[in-house]
């Protein structure tokens, strides 16, 4: 299976919702122009921060397939996964097959504590029900398993299981996923915005980057500088961006994104209850950052 275009700075994009907090279809498209326009790599739907959890089938099908016609081919199109069980996250990987993306992205199960064996075996009957690419999405601090480096050496093994975003923060972790499997044609993600560059030294090659959604351009600077030989160049931009990732934690899980990208003038309304918005004193905090960067 060739892998080679799984790669670069890929935004999980926000999904814009109206006051039924159904898909507000032209700010997806919007959405989806402005990230195209900052020079990302491809797109992830229904991503966390495409706050997937809150948008029955129905609602993540719609989502997916304006997606896919507005980006019209131009850069490939990953779906997350993030169901509980494993059924349920076979129907949604044949979904996303019958709808046309060219890859998945399975979450480990939320809530329930499984065993690596289960883990295994329920990542294996997924990717047994697909002929599509399928990457993992390490994020331990929010569904509470850990995928760990001896997991994903042995899930390396079974064809289409290509790749894993990690987003633990664990550079070591990260570094293990490259080693262990750095002879398989494994596709390992940056899924921690500040450690973009890092995990790139180490062998990643790309990051899944929620700030994409907001500032794209200066993601894709950090991934071109470091692929052009420009470490200092990409340092910089790594370094300019941490303060709007860091910012993050002025709201709850991922309400920033989108108070982010009202802000900048790319209108996505508001986040999927029970999240609100941020108070009024971080979010300029917030605008404050976003002029430093130039967003504003």
């Amino acid at each position: 299976m060739d892998t080679n275009w799984i790669g670069g700075v890929i935004p999980p994009i926000v999904t814009p919702v109206d006051a039924e907090e159904c898909v507000e279809e032209q700010g997806l498209r919007n959405v989806i122009e402005h990230v195209i326009a900052g020079g990302v790599h491809g797109i992830l739907s229904l991503g966390s921060n495409g706050e997937f959890y809150g948008l029955d089938h129905e609602q993540q099908e719609r989502a997916v397939s304006i997606t896919i016609d507005q980006i019209a081919g131009r850069v490939p199109l990953y779906m997350g996964i993030g169901a509980i069980t494993t059924k349920e996250c076979v129907k949604l990987a044949k979904m996303g097959e019958r709808l046309g993306v060219q890859a998945i992205t399975i979450l480990p199960p939320m809530f329930l504590t499984p065993s690596e064996e289960e883990l295994y075996r329920h990542f294996e009957t997924i990717a047994g029900s697909t002929s599509l690419p399928v990457l993992l999405y390490n994020n331990p601090d929010r569904v509470g398993n850990n995928i760990s480096a001896n997991l994903i050496e042995r899930l390396a093994d079974i064809p289409n299981i290509v790749g894993v975003k990690d987003s633990s923060g664990d550079l070591t972790l990260t570094a293990e996923y490259i080693r262990r499997t750095r002879h398989k044609g494994f596709r390992v993600m940056a899924g921690r915005d500040v450690m973009i560059l890092g995990s790139l030294v180490y062998g990643a090659v790309g990051c899944v980057a929620s700030t994409a959604n907001i500032v794209p351009s200066l993601v894709v600077e950090i991934y071109d500088k470091y692929v052009a030989g420009d470490l200092p160049g990409a340092l910089e931009a790594q370094f300019k961006l941490a303060p709007l990732r860091i910012a993050f934690n002025l709201a709850s899980f991922p309400v920033i994104t989108k108070e982010a990208m009202n802000l900048i003038g790319v209108p996505v309304g508001g986040s999927i209850l029970p999240n609100t918005a941020c108070s009024d004193t971080n979010r300029d905090k917030l605008r404050d950052i976003l002029r430093q960067l130039g967003a504003l």
